[in-house]
């Protein structure tokens, strides 16, 4: 492990994703002086947890760490297959744990995030599923959240088809986040890739999901939103797609299903492009 790669994975430890300044300093300084210069004190007194952070990355055993992400591979913007649009964001990760097939990560290149709601009607999951296999069919790899509803829809029809699917995870990926899914981590795990910007035994909590949205958005050429309710965090995934000028489209439901209300609004507010089948979905992207 070189000290760049050692000095991303304990700021990866020690500071949550999404901070632009910590980005900044990364950006700045690099990792490694960053960590020497959070070691000697430098950050103490500053409005953005300097001293804490100092704290958590003097505590931390680098053996630990090592041990932590034993069966797992670290991937790093100096690493010849980091995915170069998560640089677009305007806070980068520090760096990506993956489990699963790391040759995956080429496929990015074409791939496409498939978000929605978590309680979707049998019509939301029957259009990811079939989409996401129509969509692996034509070499487009499929980008999801690995949550319940349209994400696990979009995940299995990858899988059905023999596709790629990548999972981003609010939490660590060997901290299994919703149980139930379980046995489709291991399947994603053993045929497709998980991806996390924190280590792999970190809990998924609540703010890590709206987190883990802008990776979605960045790392796919364009999303789709299958089925959203009003307020969705699909719909979050679907406004940093836009702030990274990546096309967005929506698949419009029944104006009586409350589960299609935030798909029709994307539609209605013009921040999404409408449509009905995949053979539209190519149109609109494989021009890119």
């Amino acid at each position: 492990m070189t000290e760049d790669e050692l000095a991303r994975l304990q700021l990866l430890a020690a500071i949550e994703g999404n901070s632009k300044y910590w980005s900044g300093e990364v950006q700045m300084h690099g990792a490694t002086l960053l960590v020497d210069r959070l070691k000697s004190n430098v950050y103490n007194g500053g409005k953005h947890s300097g001293e804490k952070i100092a704290e958590r990355i003097k505590a931390i055993s680098v053996d630990a760490l090592k041990e932590e992400i034993s069966d797992c591979f670290l991937i790093t913007p100096d690493s010849i297959d980091w995915p170069v649009q998560l640089n677009d964001l305007a806070a980068p990760p520090f760096a990506l744990i993956g489990l699963g097939i790391r040759e995956l990560l080429a496929g990015t290149k074409q791939s496409i995030g498939v978000v929605g709601t978590r309680t979707p009607t049998a019509y939301g999951s029957r259009i990811a599923s079939e989409f996401a296999a129509c969509l692996c069919d034509r070499d487009w790899t499929v980008v999801s959240g690995g949550a319940f509803g349209i994400d696990s829809a979009a995940h299995r029809g990858a899988l059905a088809a023999e596709g790629e699917t990548i999972a981003i995870l609010g939490g660590g990926v060997r901290s299994i986040f919703p149980s139930g899914n379980d046995r489709l981590f291991t399947e994603i795990a053993a045929h497709g890739l998980l991806l996390s910007e924190v280590l792999p035994s970190v809990p998924a909590v609540p703010h890590r999901f709206l987190i883990r949205n802008r990776l979605i958005a960045a790392l796919s050429r364009a999303t789709l939103v299958v089925e959203a309710a009003h307020r969705s965090g699909s719909l979050r995934t679907a406004r940093d797609a836009a702030e990274l000028f990546r096309p967005v489209m929506a698949v419009p439901g029944l104006i009586t299903s409350p589960t299609s209300e935030g798909c029709h609004r994307l539609i209605n507010e013009r921040r999404a492009e409408l449509v009905s089948s995949v053979a539209e979905i190519v149109e609109l992207i494989e021009p890119m």
